[in-house]
């Protein structure tokens, strides 16, 4: 009985840790997708096509 409350105790803490992550990935506000809270560089999707349509309009 003890043994299986610690293997609970430990899945509902890898089950939380792992939805933490997951939530601050998509919830960042700098983009950054490691949730380390440095400024990581953020990748401009649009400025990314805009260079693309301009590169095939020459």
């Amino acid at each position: 009985m003890v043994q299986e409350l610690i293997i609970l105790l430990v899945f509902l803490a890898a089950a939380f840790y792992m939805g933490r992550l997951i939530y601050r990935s998509f919830a960042a506000k700098s983009g950054c997708v490691k949730g380390c809270g440095t400024a990581c560089s953020t990748i401009d999707f649009k400025k990314i096509q805009q260079d693309l349509e301009r590169s095939m309009n020459n």
